[in-house]
C-alpha cells in the first residue's frame, strides 16, 4: 500500500475499513489505528498494520493488497509479519492478517504450503471481485469495489459513491471520497488528464493532495509498463529512477519512449533529465 495510493489512502481515511471485511473483528475497532512499517535485517516492508490502542495488549492485524500474481507472496508476507510479531510480542496478544486480491486468479498458485494458516482463523482472503453489488455495499467498502470493476461501468457506479457520499457524510469527508474516486477513475484509464476525469464525474478537483498522488502513482504504474513490454523486466534502480520522476517528467517519459530503442537509451534519458534540473539549481 505505500507503493499504492488508492488502497493506503482509504485505510489511512477510515481504519476500521479493514473489520469490515472479515468476521469477528475486535470490539474496539475504532479504536485501532493504520500504519504501514519496516521491519530490518532483512528489510522487509509490510504494506497495512492496523494497531490497538497503546493501552491494549491486543490482536494486530497485518494487510495485503495485491493486485498483480506473486508467487511468492504468501512466504514474504507470513516471514515479515512473524518478524514484526516477534519483535513486539510484548505490545501484541495475538495477530490475523488479511489478502486482499480483485479476483481469484491474482492469488498465488502454489498455496498447499501454508494450507494450516490459510484454512484457520487468523488468515482472510478477501477477492473483491466477490463482495456483491457495489450499490449494496457499505461505501467505503464499495470505494475498494470501484477499482476492479469493467472500465464501461466504472464511471457510472463512481457517480453513484459520489452521490451516495453526499448523502452520508460531512464535507471535509466528501472532498477526500471525491479525490480517492478521481484516483481511481484516472488509475484506470490511464492518461487521462484532469478535466477529462472531472467531465466524467462531474465535479471539480481544484489539485486535491490525495488525487495528485493517486494520479502520480497511475502515471508511475503506465511507463513501468510500457517500458517493461518493450525492454523486459526493469532493475530496481530503473524503477525507483522513474517513481522519482515529477508528472511532467513522466508525461515527456510516455512520449518519448517510443523514440528509444534499448535501455541505454531510457538511461541517457535519465541523465539529461537530470543534468537539466542541476543546470535550473545553479
Amino acid at each position: 500500500m505505500r507503493r499504492d495510493s488508492i488502497f493506503y489512502q482509504l485505510f489511512q481515511q477510515s481504519p476500521t475499513l479493514i473489520f469490515e471485511l472479515i468476521p469477528n473483528p475486535p470490539e474496539n475497532v475504532e479504536a485501532y489505528r493504520f500504519d504501514s512499517v519496516a521491519v530490518k535485517e532483512p528489510k522487509f516492508e509490510i504494506d497495512g498494520v492496523f494497531l490497538p490502542p497503546e493501552d491494549d495488549t491486543g490482536t494486530v492485524f497485518f494487510c495485503e493488497v495485491q493486485f498483480q500474481k506473486d508467487e511468492a507472496l504468501y512466504e514474504r508476507a507470513f516471514a515479515e509479519s512473524a518478524l514484526y510479531f516477534y519483535r513486539n510480542r510484548s505490545r501484541f496478544s495475538d495477530w490475523e492478517m488479511v489478502f486482499i486480491y480483485p479476483s481469484r486468479s491474482a492469488e498465488q498458485t502454489d498455496i498447499r504450503p501454508h494450507r494450516s494458516l490459510l484454512n484457520g482463523d487468523q488468515v482472510h482472503t478477501v477477492y473483491l471481485d466477490e463482495l456483491g453489488d457495489i450499490r449494496q455495499l457499505p461505501l467505503w467498502v464499495g470505494l475498494m469495489v470501484l477499482t476492479t470493476v469493467k472500465e464501461d461501468v466504472a464511471p457510472i457506479e463512481a457517480r453513484y459513491l459520489l452521490s451516495r457520499s453526499r448523502e452520508e457524510l460531512s464535507e471535509p469527508e466528501i472532498r477526500v471520497i471525491m479525490s480517492i474516486v478521481a484516483g481511481i477513475i484516472s488509475y484506470r484509464f490511464g492518461q487521462i488528464s484532469r478535466r477529462e476525469v472531472e467531465k466524467m464525474l462531474g465535479i471539480t478537483l481544484e489539485g486535491t493532495k490525495v488525487y495528485q498522488e493517486i494520479r502520480q502513482e497511475a502515471q508511475v504504474a503506465l511507463v513501468v509498463k510500457l517500458l517493461r513490454k518493450r525492454f523486459g523486466e526493469l532493475t530496481a534502480e530503473f524503477q525507483t529512477r522513474i517513481e522519482q520522476l515529477s508528472s511532467s517528467e513522466l508525461e515527456e517519459l510516455v512520449e518519448t519512449q517510443v523514440d528509444f530503442r534499448d535501455l541505454s537509451d531510457v538511461q541517457s534519458w535519465f541523465e539529461a533529465i537530470a543534468l537539466a534540473s542541476r543546470s535550473q539549481t545553479d
